[in-house]
């Protein structure tokens, strides 16, 4: 069923009282975890955006901690976390960049996929199945914790946002990335990108789980953390590539820290 921007607000979904994990929308990720390192499959877009991602993340956290950027390992002696990391496609990079990356997804297979890929390319990753929450309760602190493309797909993103923030460590920085609640984005990113280019599977997004920057902004506000940079990532058909724009009406990457 393809919903339509008039729709009312998110609907009761079934998961776990007192969970983040929709159990629906984790298994349309597992139900995919073969594909994570195919170019060309399922997780295209992703292998498209990383290279933008990636750039972000790096400058960032480089400029923030006084570093070059384009230095060998420039996140090297950082605590990083990858939040619903999938198959590993953004916690390998930021192994390569020097950083200890914990990486933590609640689908078994995801996880499967990537500790074997992780080893193949000979990378020290501590992949875990689990959820933002339980690790959260271990009081784990991390200098970098990294959520891309993932708070769209939670069922709780009150209790999903605070547990990324009590993960941050005093001086850290928090990076989210997902999908504004826009027309515009209903008609690119469900329409466009599922049933017209068919980028991805057909309910892969549900436009009532996009998250205008406003709502991202406060959830985290009462946990002492603030929005400092907010970055439209937009689609250039006629290079086939992504990169950062002042337009935020789809795609955005932002980065928070504690006040």
């Amino acid at each position: 069923m393809v919903l339509t921007p008039g729709d009312s607000g998110p609907t009761a979904a079934k998961h776990p009282a007192g969970s983040t994990v929709d159990p629906a929308e984790a298994a349309k990720f597992t139900a995919m975890a073969q594909a994570w390192w195919d170019p060309h499959g399922e997780f295209r877009p992703l292998h498209k955006l990383n290279p933008t991602r990636i750039a972000f993340i790096r400058d960032r956290v480089a400029r923030h901690h006084g570093r070059d950027p384009l230095a060998a390992a420039p996140l090297r002696g950082l605590r990083l976390l990858d939040v619903g990391c999938g198959g590993g496609l953004l916690a390998e990079p930021m192994a390569r960049l020097g950083a200890a990356v914990t990486a933590i997804d609640v689908g078994e297979r995801n996880i499967e996929v990537a500790r074997r890929h992780g080893r193949q390319s000979g990378l020290d990753i501590d992949y875990r199945v689990g959820t933002v929450e339980a690790l959260a309760a271990t009081g784990a602190r991390f200098d970098v914790v990294l959520s891309l493309e993932v708070v769209e797909h939670v069922a709780d993103r009150a209790m999903f946002l605070g547990a990324c923030c009590s993960l941050l460590a005093d001086g850290g920085l928090l990076f989210l990335a997902t999908i504004n609640r826009t027309a515009k984005a209903f008609a690119l990113a469900v329409v466009g990108a599922e049933y017209v280019l068919r980028w991805l599977p057909r309910g892969t997004h549900d436009w009532r789980k996009f998250v205008r920057p406003s709502e991202l902004a406060a959830g985290l506000r009462p946990h002492g953390v603030e929005l400092t940079e907010i970055k439209g990532v937009v689609y250039s058909p006629l290079i086939d590539a992504w990169s950062l724009s002042r337009d935020l009406d789809v795609n955005y990457i932002a980065v928070a820290s504690r006040r």
